[in-house]
């Protein structure tokens, strides 16, 4: 397919998209079905244009000056393969398939255009009700953090310490250009997309069908080592959904121990047996939603709470959410994150630990919810994330996000700081003997 098919399909994905109300990867999936003519790099770069454009559909918008799907995604397509007008003209030129670009002059604007006088929530790419809460969570610089939550993201791998080393996983994806995560010592990482270019099918490589890595955001491997888990431990994932962080804190085990994990949603927790299998962690005891597990409590050195959230951190990827979150649906997560925290406290051990972490930035999901359970539940108290993450990841200790809490403090990662998609991270401990 040439520039001007991909586009048209961009614009068909969109436009369906917008009329049934749809996630991004459904409306993707269903058109390559429908369009079996179109090869691998052909759906590779139409996918890659429709989350362009979701990822910065405000600010493409205005810099348009047209709010229509074809404009969204021709000024997606210009800033892609950094085309000027003349070289767009040429590319389409001939091109039945196109739709019929913006006019010239709108084309020049675009280029020349800037959101210096743009409203934040332009600049930021986000609806204007999520303003005020970024700004509350990011300071005075959330409309450059935000707008970073609109980059093509890496793809981040963590390597299975069960199994191999990280020297020789580098080795085995050197094709790919995999090298190591800036602050993570289980990360690889491979570089965000360029163009029309696509990410590496890793899912195929023998090191993942073997178990020697998995995919596994840095953020989220980050989280799992500040947690603390130790060979020997007794540890319960209680919200494990698919087993990424299951895995994570097995391996950081050593395979020893017992880590318990469930999960509330039967679907989500399905794919773990499958993961753990070919990991080769045997030290997880999985246990269904339904099952009862009252005898674990009060016996956990650590339990890890990954909890339910918007998922405001992981715009980069599932750059949809942000269009479909409402404040409705915030404070659902709210009610759900202080349900799940009450539920966690009761596995903890006098003496152990909570681990509160969520992929959201927004401080109504994560600070404000530690202070509301600590407020219920004086007998825990927040350590002091920040000194924890300076003591365990020297490198990147002035990158994070810091705010004290009662006598400790927590911390957020980001993408214009860390490199890493948005996570929050809490450590709480149970006073007593």
């Amino acid at each position: 397919m040439r520039l001007g098919g991909r586009i048209a399909a961009a614009v068909e994905v969109l436009d369906d998209m917008a009329a049934r109300r749809r996630p991004v990867a459904d409306a993707l999936k269903d058109w390559g079905l429908s369009h079996r003519f179109a090869g691998s790099g052909d759906r590779s770069a139409i996918g890659n244009l429709v989350y362009d454009v979701l990822r910065r559909r405000r600010s493409l918008a205005h810099r348009m000056g047209m709010p229509d799907h074809a404009a969204l995604v021709y000024g997606a397509a210009l800033e892609a393969g950094g085309l000027s007008a003349e070289a767009l003209g040429e590319a389409l030129e001939g091109d039945r398939f196109a739709p019929p670009p913006p006019p010239r002059e709108v084309i020049d604007r675009f280029l020349a255009g800037h959101l210096d006088a743009a409203p934040g929530p332009v600049r930021a790419d986000v609806p204007d009700w999520l303003e005020a809460p970024l700004a509350e969570a990011l300071g005075a610089d959330w409309v450059a953090e935000t707008a970073a939550l609109c980059d093509r993201p890496p793809l981040d791998l963590r390597v299975n310490t069960l199994k191999a080393s990280r020297a020789d996983v580098e080795a085995m994806l050197t094709p790919f250009a995999a090298a190591p995560t800036p602050l993570s010592p289980l990360g690889l990482r491979i570089a965000p997309i360029e163009g029309a270019g696509r990410h590496p099918n890793v899912q195929v490589e023998a090191g993942f069908q073997t178990g020697l890595f998995e995919i596994q955001d840095e953020g989220s491997q980050i989280a799992a080592l500040l947690s603390g888990a130790a060979p020997g431990e007794r540890v319960l994932d209680l919200c494990a959904g698919a087993g990424g962080k299951t895995l994570a804190l097995s391996a950081l085990m050593e395979n020893s121990g017992a880590l318990h994990a469930t999960d509330a949603d039967r679907q989500r927790l399905a794919p773990i047996y499958e993961r753990l299998a070919r990991a080769g962690a045997s030290n997880v005891i999985v246990h269904a939603p339904r099952e009862d597990i009252a005898a674990l409590e009060g016996t956990m050195d650590l339990v890890l709470v990954d909890a339910p959230c918007t998922g405001t951190g992981t715009w980069r990827r599932r750059p949809d959410a942000k269009w479909r979150l409402s404040q409705g649906q915030l404070a659902k997560r709210m009610e759900e994150q202080d349900k799940v925290l009450a539920t966690a406290a009761r596995f903890v051990r006098p003496g152990g630990r909570l681990a509160y972490i969520t992929c959201s930035v927004l401080r109504a999901e994560n600070a404000a919810r530690v202070e509301a359970f600590l407020a219920a539940r004086p007998d825990f108290g927040p350590a002091d994330a920040a000194a924890l993450f300076a003591t365990v990841f020297p490198a990147g200790r002035e990158a994070i996000f810091v705010e004290p809490v009662a006598t400790g403090s927590v911390l957020t990662m980001t993408p214009r700081r860390t490199g890493t998609d948005g996570f929050f991270f809490a450590l709480l401990t149970r006073t007593g003997s």
